[in-house]
């Protein structure tokens, strides 16, 4: 319904608010469509394909790491609007909107690539056609690969969180400046739910690493790792958002009306 919203509305495609927004909502879609595949094919098949493996690892990786650097640039975003208001529609254009977008895939599926270009160098072609347990460390088991991978998790954390942390504190500082800016004490605390959902998102690589015994552990894990942050996403600006709301009413509205009007 949020998506649908966005596509009949004009105005949403001309924000860069929204443009984040959006593509934030259809990356967990696709994050939380991939992880739910693996994890029910972990159970009902549990051995894959290493080629079919790899590219829904591939996937995965790529959504679940999109998801905490739009949160920087969705926070960066409303830290011009507050802060710099004067030279926001100079500095956040659409164009410039996308590019973000790009950049935000450019630096999440590069060190993938070149993860799976290091096991085509590597591994025997046959082992392709072998089967195993689909998780990155049975898939990207070479040290060298996991030293590599925590390394730029840590490095790619830490500067989210830096970048969190520095626009929530410009922000506070302007609405205790000017107290009854409203939007500013909004900005303030869409941010610190940025930190709440970034928090969250780090717990899926500390859980993998933690031997379940018990499966209904495993999927309440699952549940409060994978699936919890994403709704958190349609809430922050969805439910909250004036804008959003006004028109996801309206449509509800128009959608209610048509039903009652059909014989």
């Amino acid at each position: 319904m949020l998506i649908f919203t966005f596509f009949k509305q004009q105005t949403f495609y001309e924000d860069p608010r929204y443009i984040l927004f959006i593509h934030m909502v259809i990356n967990d879609g696709l994050m939380l469509t991939t992880t739910v595949l693996l994890f029910v094919l972990s159970y009902t098949v549990y051995r894959l394909n290493v080629s079919f493996c790899s590219l829904l690892i591939l996937m995965a990786v790529f959504t679940t790491r999109n998801t905490p650097i739009n949160l920087a640039g969705m926070a960066i975003e409303r830290y011009i609007a507050v802060c710099k208001p004067l030279r926001y529609s100079q500095i956040c254009t659409v164009r410039r909107t996308y590019t973000v977008i790009g950049g935000i895939w450019f630096v999440t599926v590069t060190p993938a690539i070149v993860d799976l270009f290091e096991l085509l160098a590597t591994e025997p072609l046959s082992f392709f056609y072998e089967s195993l347990v689909c998780n990155s460390m049975n898939l990207f088991k070479k040290p060298i690969m996991q030293q590599k991978k925590l390394t730029f998790d840590v490095i790619y954390f830490s500067l989210v969180f830096l970048v969190l942390v520095f626009t929530y504190l410009k922000v506070l500082f302007a609405a205790k400046a000017v107290s009854t800016d409203v939007s500013a004490q909004k900005a303030r605390n869409t941010i610190l739910l940025h930190g709440l959902q970034l928090a969250m998102c780090m717990l899926s690589y500390v859980f993998p690493s933690i031997p379940f015994i018990h499966l209904h552990a495993r999927f309440f894990t699952y549940l409060i790792v994978y699936i919890l942050p994403r709704f958190l996403s349609p809430i922050i600006y969805g439910i909250r958002d004036q804008k959003f709301r006004k028109y996801l009413k309206m449509y509800l509205l128009i959608g209610r009306c048509r039903k009652k009007v059909q014989p």
